[in-house]
């Protein structure tokens, strides 16, 4: 049977080579699996107007999609996985192993259905990290390249910390 337990986390996804940054500060339902495998499920949080922010004005929420965006990210050692699903307009997943070339697909969908694609894209995980107890993991770092054929897209920093 699975434990779970509400956790408050931070996630931050930046590049070390492009002008990405992103992070949120939420609660999260955590799950261990095993003795070292855990399973972590993040609501999306509101989006918030960029542009409010950068003027100073009034920072208004954009409006909810319904329902809620899930993020759910399997957590061991030396793989993770992270996976977003939700309102069935937009999906990815990837899947991280130390040292390994892996797989990013990302899903696109119109409201017809034959209108409906998938991008595929490599990544090779240069470092990952997990530290804390078997369980209750406190931080997860994931270092990878993305890559199109043989086209390099970026450097990323995964980092999730599980207070």
């Amino acid at each position: 049977m699975l434990k779970h337990q509400r956790k408050p986390v931070s996630l931050s996804l930046i590049s070390t080579d492009l002008p990405v940054w992103s992070g949120v500060d939420t609660f999260a339902t955590f799950y261990q699996k095993d003795r070292d495998r855990f399973h972590l499920l993040l609501s999306e949080p509101p989006i918030i107007d960029p542009i409010a922010l950068a003027e100073n004005r009034e920072v208004t929420t954009l409006p909810a999609v319904a329902p809620p965006r899930l993020l759910w990210l399997e957590i061991a050692p030396s793989r993770v996985i992270m996976t977003m699903q939700g309102n069935g307009k937009f999906s990815y997943r990837h899947l991280w192993e130390r040292g390994v070339y892996g797989v990013s697909r990302y899903w696109l969908q119109s409201d017809s259905l034959r209108t409906s694609g998938q991008l595929r894209l490599r990544n090779y995980t240069r470092s990952l990290t997990l530290t804390g107890t078997f369980t209750a993991p406190q931080h997860l770092r994931v270092e990878y390249e993305l890559w199109a054929a043989q086209v390099p897209l970026g450097r990323y920093v995964l980092d999730v910390e599980i207070h």
